[in-house]
C-alpha cells in the first residue's frame, strides 16, 4: 500500500513513539486519532513491516481508553488480536519443525524471529551447522514443504525458503553459512555453539547468544539491506538495557568477521535514534562509540523503513569487509565478497524492471 512521504515520517515517528516510549506517546495517539480509517490501514501495515503491532498497539489501547476514543481501541484491539493468532500458529508449526530438524542431527537457532517477541517476523528464520540437504530432505519429507524458487544470492549463502502447508510464513534455513554471499563460517558457528534456550507461550526454542543477535542484526541491516526497521532499534535498545550483552565477547565474535565497525555504527545509529524518542540514548562503551564511522545523523525515513545510505557509508563498510578477508588470509571469504558489487548491481536492475529483486538477490 503506498504512503505519502511525508505522512509515511509521521506514521514511523508514531509508531517510533509508541515503541520507545510509551508513557509520553499521547501525541503519537492523537495523530491516529485524527486518521481516516484508510490512513490507520497505512498505519497498520507500516507496523506489520516494522514488526511491532502488539508493541506499538498495546499502548494505543491503553492511551485511547484514557482519551476516551473507544473507536481507536477497538481498531488497535482488533489488529493485536489477529496478529496474536498469527503469532500463535507460527509458533506452534515452528517448535514442530525445530523438533524434527535437531532429531535429525540438525542442530538449528532461530535467529531473529523471537528477537521481536511479542511480536513476531513476517519470516521464520533459522541457522543449522547441518549439510543442506539433509535439512532439504527432513523438510521435504517430514512436513511435504516445497522449496522457493533460489536466487544467485541464496544459493551462494546456502539459504533455502521453504514453504510448509498451513504455514503462511516461509521458512528460511541458513546452512553452514551467514552473510550476503556466505562468507561467514566460523562467524555463524558460534550461533550454535553458544546459543541458549527462549520460552515463549510455553515451547522453548534455541536462539542466538545476546551478542550472535547483534551480529546477525548488524548483518542484516549494515551489510545487507542498508535500513532499520523500528523492530530492530526496539529489539536493540531492549538487549543492551538488558545488561547481558558481553562487549569484549560481542567484539571477538565481529572481529572474526571483519564486521567490528559495522557493528559499532549499528549501536550508536541504535542509541542515538533512540535518544530522539526519550531524551536519553544508550549507555555505550566508549570503544563501540569511537569505532563507529557514523551514527544517527546519517539515517532518514524512506519506503516504509529507516534507511542507512549506501554511499559511501554502505561502500565504506563493505570495503573495510573485503579488506579485513584478504588481511586475514581468508581467500574464499574474500572470493565471495568480490562477487557482491555485480550481484547488487544486476539486483537494482531487476528491481528497476520488474519492481522486485528476488529474481537475483
Amino acid at each position: 500500500m503506498a504512503t505519502p512521504a511525508s505522512n509515511e515520517r509521521e506514521h514511523i515517528q508514531a509508531l517510533s513513539q509508541l515503541t520507545l516510549n510509551p508513557s509520553a506517546s499521547a501525541e503519537a495517539i492523537r495523530h491516529l486519532a485524527a486518521l481516516t480509517p484508510a490512513e490507520r490501514d497505512e498505519v497498520a501495515s507500516l507496523a506489520d513491516s516494522n514488526h511491532v503491532i502488539i508493541r506499538a498497539f498495546q499502548p494505543v489501547v491503553n492511551g485511547a481508553m484514557s482519551l476516551n476514543v473507544p473507536e481507536l481501541v477497538e481498531w488497535a484491539q482488533a489488529a493485536i488480536e489477529k496478529e496474536r493468532t498469527r503469532i500463535m500458529n507460527a509458533l506452534s508449526k515452528l517448535e514442530v519443525v525445530c523438533n524434527e530438524l535437531e532429531k535429525a542431527g540438525c542442530q538449528v537457532t532461530v535467529m531473529k524471529s523471537l528477537d521481536h517477541w511479542p511480536d513476531l517476523g513476517n519470516d521464520l528464520d533459522l541457522y543449522s551447522t547441518a549439510d543442506e540437504d539433509l535439512v532439504r530432505k527432513v523438510m521435504t519429507e517430514k512436513f511435504h514443504a516445497h522449496t522457493e524458487p533460489r536466487s544467485w544470492g541464496d544459493r551462494l549463502a546456502h539459504k533455502w525458503n521453504f514453504q510448509v502447508p498451513e504455514l503462511p510464513e516461509a521458512i528460511e534455513v541458513h546452512a553452514k553459512r551467514l552473510g550476503q554471499t556466505g562468507e561467514h563460517t566460523a562467524l555463524a558457528r558460534r550461533f550454535v555453539t553458544r546459543r541458549v534456550q527462549k520460552t515463549v507461550e510455553g515451547m522453548t526454542f534455541f536462539v542466538p547468544a545476546p551478542e550472535e543477535r547483534i551480529i546477525v542484526a548488524t548483518l542484516q541491516r549494515m551489510y545487507r539491506h542498508f535500513y532499520f526497521r523500528v523492530c530492530d532499534i526496539v529489539n536493540t535498545k531492549n538487549l543492551v538495557e538488558s545488561g547481558t550483552l558481553d562487549y569484549v565477547e560481542l567484539k571477538k565474535a565481529a572481529d572474526l568477521g571483519g564486521i567490528w565497525p559495522g557493528v559499532c555504527s549499528y549501536l550508536r545509529i541504535t542509541s542515538d535514534y533512540v535518544k530522539q524518542y526519550r531524551g536519553t540514548g544508550l549507555e555505550l562503551p566508549a570503544e563501540v562509540l569511537s569505532g563507529a564511522p557514523f551514527g544517527g545523523e546519517k539515517v532518514f525515513v524512506k519506503g516504509r523503513f529507516i534507511r542507512v545510505p549506501i554511499m559511501p557509508q554502505g561502500a565504506d563498510l563493505y570495503t573495510r569487509q573485503v579488506t579485513s578477508a584478504a588481511f586475514r588470509g581468508d581467500v574464499p571469504a574474500t572470493f565471495r565478497l568480490s562477487l557482491l558489487p555485480p550481484l547488487a548491481s544486476a539486483a537494482a536492475v531487476a528491481f528497476k524492471i520488474t519492481g522486485s529483486d528476488k529474481g537475483i538477490w
